[in-house]
Order: structure tokens, then sequence, then C-alpha cells
């Protein structure tokens, strides 16, 4: 398929710029994708969907504040450091993105925070991407606690406005553990401690996996030819536990619901030659785009994505390309918000 077959016009008002009051107020369309019948309902009626036995799949990985201020050395000219991930503990050894990137050199420094923080550029990996060396005395924890007071929560750039308190509790999952992403694992953000419990109580059974968004999410195709994409490779994890959940439910014939792409991925990227979940730690950069074989998910919570994302290819992989086109018609039309801070649907 080709990338310009998943242009679509989203009027900009549509893209969420705030998250709902509450997490489970955010509207939920319900998709069956057999008969193609579609509900209209809310977050808070997953209760009476999920049944006993039913898996239901979390990316437990937790967001840092990885975006960052500060100023070049001599000329004092502002720039962005966007923190990718960790490369080297020991060295203080980070990946990152500059901007802007056209005179940020090897050997140049880096100052944060009027000089508290000093980083030093040691290698240029590419066009925006630079490894850098802090230059820092104290202990690994004493330097992330400096991180995480100089950071900023790093919410998309199609969220038009600074990042306020209320970002940093809720561009976070309820559920977030693992410290390693950049982007919040979005669909998420729409389930509160409450609703989990009342889930489990109900004997619906919670399987958590990590995988660590990276800024790969936001990232725009540039081949119009898919099978031509790469995908960056993500950190992730899925343990015994996760995998002992996944496969009683293929066994018992039960739904297997990933909560969001990542653990959709996460799951695809952990599947033994029998079609079953093994337990898996590693990279993956897998791609899921149409035409795709039969999923280890049979159902999918995710929200409404942007024209021409990975995401948004991942869904017509699982739905259908006519089907999906379909659907996002109508959420424009009924006015459904749009990405991270968004509504959501549920494909069965």
């Amino acid at each position: 398929m080709k990338l310009t077959q998943f242009k679509y016009d989203l009027p900009p008002n549509l893209i969420a710029q705030t998250p709902a009051k509450h997490r489970e107020d955010a509207k939920l369309m319900v998709i069956e994708r057999k008969t193609q019948k579609i509900k209209h309902k809310k977050i808070k009626d997953l209760l009476s969907i999920f049944n006993e036995g039913d898996a239901m799949v979390i990316n437990n990985t937790r967001v840092f504040p990885a975006r960052m201020y500060g100023r070049k050395e001599k000329t004092g000219a502002k720039i962005e450091v966007f923190l990718m991930r960790e490369l080297n503990r020991q060295a203080r050894l980070w990946d990152v993105l500059v901007d802007p990137a056209r005179k940020i050199r090897v050997g140049n420094k880096l100052y944060f925070g009027e000089g508290a923080l000093v980083a030093e550029v040691v290698d240029n990996t590419t066009s925006r991407g630079r490894t850098i060396r802090f230059l820092y005395d104290g202990t690994d924890n004493e330097l992330r606690e400096v991180l995480y007071a100089m950071g900023e929560t790093p919410i998309p750039k199609y969220i038009k406005r600074k990042p306020d308190e209320n970002d940093v509790e809720r561009y976070q999952t309820v559920y977030a553990k693992v410290e390693g992403a950049v982007a919040a694992p979005s669909s998420g953000l729409h389930l509160s401690r409450e609703m989990l419990k009342r889930l489990e109580i109900k004997g619906v059974n919670i399987a958590e996996l990590t995988l660590h968004t990276s800024l790969g999410t936001f990232r725009q195709i540039e081949v119009e030819d898919l099978t031509k994409h790469k995908m960056d490779a993500e950190y992730f994890r899925v343990d015994p536990d996760c995998a002992r959940i996944v496969n009683k439910a293929i066994d018992d014939k039960k739904m297997i619901c990933s909560i969001g792409t990542t653990s959709f991925r996460a799951l695809e990227s952990s599947v033994s030659a029998s079609n079953y979940i093994k337990p898996t730690e590693g990279w993956t950069n897998i791609f899921v785009h149409p035409p795709y074989e039969k999923s280890v998910s049979n159902a999918l919570l995710t929200n409404f994505h942007l024209p021409k994302t990975s995401l948004l290819i991942l869904v017509t992989a699982f739905m259908g390309y006519d089907f999906t086109m379909e659907v996002y018609k109508m959420a424009i039309k009924e006015k459904y918000r749009f990405a991270t801070y968004g509504d959501a649907m549920l494909i069965m």
C-alpha cells in the first residue's frame, strides 16, 4: 500500500489540546469488525464489555521528563535538547535530539539551568541526533533528580501549549512503573485505578508488559512505499506472567485486548512458531501494516490517530483499510477528539 492512501482531512480543532476532566470521561467508539456494527459509548462502559477470563494487556512503561532547554557555550544561543535514551549510566552518556542542530558540533558544551548542569557533545549520530556526556560529579540518583527538576513533560508538538502541572499526572498511565519512554502509550491514559480494580474484581486478567515508546511514534513516514519504511527500534519485555495470562486466554478462546498499539506490537514481537506468546526481552522495530496475518490480540483499545502515521496504518491492518477510513469519517462527523489526549475506539 502507499502512504498517500492514509491521508485524510482532519480539522485542527479536533486534535485534543487537554485531557478529559476525568480519565473515564472520554468518548469510546465500540466497533465489531465482523458485523461492522458501531456503538457510541464512554470509557467507563468498558466495565460492561469485558468478561471473566478475558485478558487486558497493558504497557507499564513510564515517561520521563525528556525535554530540556539550555544554552550553547560562547554564543549563549538557546537550544532544545530532547533526551531519547540513556546509553551508558556509568559514563553518563545519552542519545539526544537537538534543535536547532546546525551548529551543535562535537566538543561543544551545553549549559542548563544557569550553568548548574553541563553536557559535552561527544558524537554526531544523525542530522539532529547527538551523543552527549553530562559532566556531573554527584551520584547517579542525584543526576537523575537534577534531570527531573530541569526536564519538561514531553507532550507532543501538536499540543500547541506549554506543559503544565496537570500534564505531569495526566501524561502518564496510572500503572506506569518502568522508566524509559519519551511518549506516553496514549490509550492507557483512559484507565483509572478504580476501573482496573473493578475489572479485576469481575475476573478480567491484567497482563503487564513493557515497551519504551520512542519519538518514532510521532516521526513522519518519508517513503511512499510502506514496505520500505523502517521503524525506530524500541526496547520491550514480555515476562513469563504476561505470557501465561495471554496464553491461557488463547486456550480458553477469550478476548485478548491490547491497550494501545505499543502493547499490540510487543505481543506480536513475542509470538512463537506455535502462535503462543513466549517470554521475550530485546528490541523491536516491527511495523504492522496491511496486509497482516492474524494477530495474537483479538481486540484493541486505541485512540484516533493523525493522518499518515504508523499508528493509523496499524489500525487499518487490524480492522481493514476501507472500514477504518469509514470509521474515521464518522469520528470526524461526530466530533470525536483525536490524538494523545483524545477519545478512543475499542475494536473487537
